[in-house]
C-alpha cells in the first residue's frame, strides 16, 4: 500500500500556519499569477528537508483548474520503488492576485502556499511560507540551468530563507 504520508511536503504545508513568522519581516509574493498558465505539471528541483519526504525522488505536483479560485493538486513521488500520491485542493486567497493559495489535503486543515518567485514564461516557480520553514523550487522540466538556480537561491536568501537547507531533488525515473 502506498504511504501517502511520505509523498510531498506540499500537502503537509497545512502545518505551516502553526509556525510563527513573527521574527521575520512580511514575506513578499510575486505581484500576480495567471492561474491558467500556472496549471499543469511542475517538477520539484529543490526543497527544504521534510521528514515525511525522506527518500523521495521524481517529485512532481500537478495543478488542474476545478472552478474559479479552486485548483486540484496531485502530488507524487517515488519512494522505495513505489509511487506515492496525494490529492488535495488549493484555494486562491482573495485580494492577492492569485499569488497566495491555501492548500488542503486533510480536512479541515489548510496551509499557506505563497508564490514568491516566478519566471516571466512560467518555466519555474518558487513557493514559500511566511515562517520560512518550507520552500520549494519548481520547474516545468526535470532539470534547471545552474545559473537560473543560483539566481533563484540568491533571491530566496534575500527574502530571509536559509538556502543552505535546500536539497536537490533527484529525477532519475523514466
Amino acid at each position: 500500500m502506498n504511504n501517502i504520508l511520505a509523498v510531498l511536503p506540499l500537502f503537509f504545508i497545512t502545518g505551516c500556519s502553526m509556525f510563527s513568522s513573527a521574527s521575520f519581516p512580511p514575506l513578499d509574493t510575486v505581484p500576480q499569477v495567471d492561474v491558467s498558465r500556472y496549471v499543469g505539471t511542475w517538477y520539484e528541483i529543490a526543497s527544504f528537508p521534510f521528514r515525511q519526504q525522506e527518500g523521495c525522488t521524481c517529485t512532481t505536483a500537478e495543478y488542474e483548474m476545478l472552478e474559479e479560485g479552486v485548483l486540484k493538486v496531485t502530488n507524487t513521488c517515488r519512494k522505495e520503488g513505489e509511487t506515492d500520491r496525494a490529492v488535495g485542493k488549493a484555494f486562491v486567497v482573495e485580494g492577492t492576485n492569485n499569488a497566495k493559495l491555501r492548500v488542503q489535503f486533510f480536512w479541515p486543515f489548510r496551509g499557506d502556499y505563497w508564490i514568491i518567485d516566478l519566471a516571466d514564461d512560467y518555466s519555474y516557480a518558487v513557493v514559500g511560507v511566511p515562517s520560512r520553514k518550507y520552500c520549494w523550487v519548481l520547474s516545468r522540466s526535470k532539470s534547471m540551468d545552474d545559473a537560473v538556480y543560483a539566481g533563484i537561491t540568491e533571491r530566496v536568501k534575500a527574502k530571509g530563507f536559509d538556502v543552505s537547507k535546500f536539497n536537490r531533488t533527484v529525477h532519475d525515473c523514466p
